[in-house]
This record gives C-alpha cells, sequence and structure tokens, in this order.
C-alpha cells in the first residue's frame, strides 16, 4: 500500500515545497498556499493526493480534519478555499450562502466496525444497526443478532454504541441509511450530520471513533472504512435490499452509484437498490464557491483552486482510491463534475473554457 502522510506531515512538506524560492508552479504561474477544511472520512485519500499535487503542480494543500460540519462553517465565514463534506448541502443551506459547486472526490463506505473477542465475521441488517443504535437491542447475544449469525457464538455483553461527538458527514451519511431501512429510527431521530444518540459513547472525528472501538471490549460503531483497516477491527457484511450480505469494496461501493446521477451531483446512494451494492456507500464532496473572488482571494489562488479539483478528477488521482480504500468515481460523474467547473468565475469572468 501507498504510504499515507499524516495530515500535518503532508501540510509541512507541501509548504517547504512552496516556500523555497516562491517558484513558479508547472503552468507557469506563482505557486500558491489554499487551505480547506473538513470531513475526516476521506483525510487517508486526501493526504495522499494534496501530497501529489504539491509534488507535480508546486501549489500547496493545507487541510484540516475538523469534521463536515466545521468545513461547512470555515466556508460559510468565507476562510478557506474550499470545504469538503460527505453530506451535500440542503437548499436551506444554500439558501444561506453564495452559490456554490459540489465536486465529488471518490467514493467511500462507512462501515459498523466492531471489538469482540473470537467473532471475525458479522452480519446485520438495517432495522438490527437501527435498534442496537437506538439501545432497543441491548445485549450481543440478542436473538435477532443470533439469527442473523448462525453458527457463531456472541457473547452475553452488553453491547457499547460508539458514534460521533462532532457534526459529522459520515454521521449523516450513517442517519440517512438509517431512516431509508427503519421506520422507527426516521421517526425518533431522522438523518443530519449530529443526532440526538440515547446510548453509547460518544468520540470525535472518524480516528476517535476507531480508536474508541479498539480499546473497547463488545463495541460497535460507525466509521470509514480505511479507518477500520488502519486500527486492524473487523467490520460487519450488511445486507442490501436485494438480501444479499456485502462487505464494502471498490466494486459493491461503485455498484451503489449505478443510478441516475443528478446534473449537480448532489445525491444520496444509501441502500442503493442494485446488485452487489453495499447499502451504506457515498459520495464525498468538495465545496467552493462558484464565484471565486472572495476574501481578498487572488485570481491566482482561483487558478490553482480549479487546477486541484482538476487533479484530484484525473485518472491518476481516482487510481489511488483503492489503494486507501475507497473507490473510484464513475465515468458520469467525472464528466458531471468538469462541466461544472467550467461555472467558476473570478469577477464574473470564466476560469475554463
Amino acid at each position: 500500500m501507498r504510504k499515507i502522510f499524516s495530515s500535518v506531515m503532508m501540510c509541512a512538506v507541501a509548504l517547504a515545497l512552496v516556500a523555497c524560492g516562491g517558484q513558479s508552479n508547472k503552468g507557469g504561474r506563482k505557486a500558491q498556499e489554499l487551505s480547506g477544511a473538513g470531513a475526516t472520512f476521506p483525510l487517508p485519500f486526501y493526504n495522499v493526493v494534496f501530497e501529489n499535487f504539491a509534488v507535480k503542480q508546486g501549489d500547496a494543500v493545507a487541510y484540516g480534519g475538523i469534521g463536515s460540519g466545521g468545513g461547512i462553517r470555515n466556508l460559510r465565514d468565507k476562510i478557506v478555499d474550499f470545504a469538503a463534506s460527505d453530506a451535500f448541502l440542503t437548499e436551506k443551506e444554500m439558501a444561506e450562502m453564495n452559490p456554490v459547486i459540489h465536486i465529488p472526490s471518490c467514493m467511500g463506505a462507512v462501515v459498523l466496525a466492531y471489538n469482540l473477542e473470537g467473532v471475525d465475521e458479522l452480519k446485520l441488517s438495517g432495522e438490527v444497526i437501527a435498534d442496537i443504535f437506538a439501545g432497543n437491542i441491548k445485549t450481543w447475544n440478542d436473538e435477532r443478532l443470533a439469527a442473523l449469525n448462525p453458527g457463531v457464538t456472541l457473547p452475553a455483553e452488553t453491547i457499547i454504541p460508539v458514534f460521533r461527538s462532532d457534526g459529522s458527514g459520515t454521521t449523516f451519511v450513517f442517519t440517512d441509511y438509517l431512516t431509508k431501512v427503519s421506520p422507527m429510527w426516521a421517526s425518533r431521530f431522522g438523518a443530519g450530520k449530529s443526532v440526538n444518540f440515547t446510548v453509547g459513547q460518544a468520540a470525535k472525528g472518524n480516528p476517535g471513533v476507531a480508536g474508541v472501538i479498539k480499546q473497547t471490549r463488545n463495541a460497535i460503531g460507525y466509521v470509514g472504512s480505511e479507518y477500520a483497516f488502519a486500527q486492524k477491527l473487523p467490520y460487519a457484511s450488511i445486507q442490501n435490499p436485494r438480501g444479499e450480505f456485502v462487505t464494502p469494496t471498490a466494486a459493491s461501493i461503485s455498484a451503489a452509484a449505478s443510478g441516475e446521477i443528478p446534473a449537480d451531483t448532489r445525491c444520496s446512494i444509501t441502500n442503493a437498490d442494485a446488485a452487489g451494492a453495499y447499502p451504506i456507500s457515498t459520495f464525498t464532496w468538495l465545496i467552493l464557491y462558484q464565484e471565486q473572488n472572495y476574501s481578498d482571494r487572488r485570481k491566482e489562488q482561483a487558478l490553482a483552486t480549479l487546477d486541484l479539483l482538476k487533479f484530484i478528477l484525473s485518472d491518476e488521482s481516482q487510481q489511488i482510491t483503492a489503494e486507501v480504500h475507497y473507490a473510484p468515481l464513475p465515468a458520469k460523474v467525472k464528466a458531471l463534475s468538469l462541466e461544472n467547473l467550467k461555472s467558476l468565475t473570478f469577477d464574473g469572468a470564466a476560469l475554463t473554457e
């Protein structure tokens, strides 16, 4: 696997490249320092891609994994070049900001990672997951869990659900899925970046949730698949609408996006009714202002931001996704995104043809 740098190390490398004499980038303009903030879900992918962009293009990217909600607040306050979110903006959120565009960067999976001694494989259905996180299923040897896992010895221990304490796109994806599969969840909790979980233990960010699960016997929590892999945590196979129990792979995540995608790419692909589809799959987006002249930004910054988005959509970057347990964007989504980038302007003039 490709080495994944921490965000701090990645930023240090990138900023050092820019600091060396203020060199021109590959396109001939002065190298820029870009800043972004938001989702921790795609952070392992971003660490690699932003580092590659700095090396190849000469522009640095400083990114803070503060959660999707924090990233959107920073964009609303106009203190970053882009926000990252696993939840697309609602119509209400968009109405409160200047016009923005959503650019998917990759696809990924939210997994149910767990810590159960002697249990290497676990099968879950959507309704059972909802009842676990609502506190209705309290012990691992509950008859509904046993029925899904014949031949597996589940302990007579209390289940400890682990959830996000911060405003999180991962939470939105997870709860969006639960509202589709559980009427109880839809009526009591709903979907959102922050949800009033009534049982379990809270942790900040995907790294925090994965860390708590690793350290807590009988815990289960929702995290991006790369974080479960990094912590060597097993994760469940989840039943999709066709009755298949599916684990996340590049193929099963991509299958979730086989349906129609709107022109602005703002759509949910959880619980997709497609053969082999992993049911908690999602796009993750970079969100930026359509008009790039704000907060004393220079046109060179806007051009560097455009170059970054094009680099992320490139075949070179998309091929990295599987190495860090994500999935590449479908061709139709890349085409829509490149078309949407044509709407970026600076002082009203198009940045690209």
